[in-house]
């Protein structure tokens, strides 16, 4: 991991094609603005773990969903009865 230190109005230039530039600096906080081409992705990484959470919990197997169609099949041919 590089490490650098940066002021307000400084900045990163990564792959000679995208810009970081420290916008504001507090004691806690930074104030990132980012330049770079329409097609690279720039996401808060806490944004991508719950994308990759939600994709985990909502995924359903074949094998699950045929259990759960055939629990429902069951179920109305008992009712019907």
């Amino acid at each position: 991991m590089l490490i650098l230190s940066r002021k307000s109005g400084e900045s990163l230039i990564i792959n000679d094609n995208i810009e970081i530039k420290i916008i504001e600096a507090t004691n806690d906080k930074v104030k990132l603005g980012f330049e770079a081409p329409k097609d690279v992705k720039i996401l808060r990484k806490e944004l991508c773990l719950t994308v990759e959470s939600n994709k985990e919990s909502s995924s359903v197997s074949p094998s699950m969903l045929h259990s759960a169609l055939s629990d429902l099949k069951k179920a109305k041919e008992e009712n019907g009865k």
